[in-house]
């Protein structure tokens, strides 16, 4: 019986994997993450706290706190010199974009966004991994 329930549960998230996976939902993930990218370029705290999600706007309350958080704690989300789209990957059953940047200290990074669906459909930012390369962009 928990051979089945496990198969039936695993199946449930493929399932969702699968779904999110549609060229339609990329766009709209690589979409919403552009924009907030876009709103830390143009110093548009309100801009960066629409994309993120529900539980990251209760998290920080204001998109003044939120912009505060970014600008301390992510340089290179805040002020990337490149960016760039990997893959749309599922890690324990969350959807998460990869995205090349190269900060402003010309270190290359890797942003793994954790990405939330929405009632209506639309995808929100749920939380953002940084981690460094080894390599420096020139």
């Amino acid at each position: 019986m928990r051979l089945v329930l496990a198969l039936v549960i695993g199946l449930i998230a493929g399932a969702g994997h699968a779904a999110a996976q549609t060229p339609a939902d990329r766009a709209a993930i690589q979409a919403v993450i552009t924009q907030q990218l876009d709103a830390f370029t143009q110093n548009d705290a309100a801009g960066a706290f629409a994309a993120a999600s529900p539980m990251i706007q209760d998290m920080f309350g204001t998109p003044s706190n939120f912009i505060a958080m970014v600008q301390r704690g992510y340089p290179p989300v805040y002020r990337p010199r490149q960016r760039s789209f990997g893959e749309l990957v599922t890690e324990d059953g969350q959807i998460v974009q990869k995205v090349g940047l190269v900060g402003p200290d010309g270190i290359s990074y890797e942003a793994l966004y954790t990405m939330e669906k929405q009632p209506d459909g639309s995808w929100k930012i749920n939380g953002c991994q940084l981690t460094a390369s080894e390599d420096v962009a020139a």
